[in-house]
């Protein structure tokens, strides 16, 4: 199955009952410190189950059978979240692995859903390792968290929704683990306007096979790592991103707290480490728009705890 636009338009009809159309919010860089700048932000953290992994799990469950095992996916918590979600709505058993790092609310959101919910090992690796035992000895349908066709259709559907809203954007930033969500981006834009990546310093999995030129283990660590630290990028997502992927910039945790915080203070968004990775590309400086630039950022997801942002130094 290959992931053109027009199988995400496609996918699109199909998911459109079960999903929310996430707003935008345009706000002036200045306010955020920058010089004058429109940003069109994608709240796809008001998506069901808090994060665009919602449009994968769907596109996943309405396109293959599933067994009476029920499904099954391994998760830093917001794929887990979304497949559970998404289970539950079609009625479906769901069985979802993640590691010790995934958070409190990411974990409560999951156990919400009804989802048996397996909590272990240190990092998405293990959990996968789990998920892969269960599935074979269960017969379960395993729905991958990134590196599968269906998908990064869901995940492209966030980019054809974002360019009816906003279609005379030039560039999208958008945050990456294991690439399911970038290269869904890319794959519906084909090269039209510039994609960018961002990933944490800690966790560079596209940046690692980029320099190799295929999928290679990279670093899974920092404050992001329960979303945007896998061992390695996906083996499908690696083409789409190699040819339609403009560029891809490292940010540091201190940039990503500073994303965090800027977001509550200019528009009151309560994003995740994960889901504030992409804007903090242009807070810090790590991506400069050319003047006349008009940019567009998706923030997601939106699953941790309440923080008090005006408290934080």
């Amino acid at each position: 199955m290959t992931v053109t636009p027009d199988r995400i338009a496609e996918t699109e009809a199909l998911i459109r009952p079960h999903v929310r159309r996430t707003p935008i919010l345009q706000i002036d860089g200045r306010d955020c410190g920058l010089d004058t700048m429109d940003i069109t932000l994608k709240l796809e953290l008001t998506q069901h189950a808090g994060s665009f992994k919602t449009r994968g799990a769907f596109a996943n469950l309405l396109t293959r059978p599933a067994p009476a095992a029920g499904v099954a996916a391994a998760s830093g918590g917001n794929h887990g979240a979304a497949v559970a979600y998404a289970a539950m709505r079609l009625g479906l058993p769901a069985r979802i692995f993640v590691p010790q790092i995934s958070s409190p609310a990411k974990i409560e959101r999951i156990r919400s859903y009804g989802a048996t919910l397996e909590v272990g090992g240190d990092r998405y690796a293990d959990a996968l390792a789990a998920c892969v035992a269960w599935t074979g000895a269960s017969g379960a349908l395993s729905i991958h968290a990134f590196d599968q066709a269906e998908t990064m259709l869901g995940q492209g559907t966030l980019a054809l929704e974002f360019e009816q809203q906003a279609p005379g954007i030039d560039t999208v930033l958008a945050g990456v683990g294991g690439g399911g969500l970038i290269g869904g981006i890319a794959a519906w834009y084909q090269g039209r306007i510039r994609v960018v990546g961002v990933e944490p310093e800690a966790a560079p999995t596209l940046s690692h096979a980029l320099a190799a030129g295929r999928p290679v283990d990279a670093p899974t660590g920092g404050i992001a790592a329960d979303s945007l630290a896998p061992l390695r990028v996906g083996d499908q997502v690696f083409p789409i991103v190699r040819d339609h992927v403009a560029s891809v910039v490292l940010v540091d945790d201190d940039a990503i707290r500073t994303a965090q915080k800027t977001l509550w203070r200019v528009a009151r968004i309560v994003a995740e480490p994960g889901g504030a990775a992409a804007f903090a590309a242009l807070l810090s400086g790590r991506y400069r728009p050319a003047p006349g630039e008009r940019v567009g950022v998706v923030v997601s997801g939106g699953n941790t705890v309440a923080v008090d942002f005006d408290a934080v130094r």
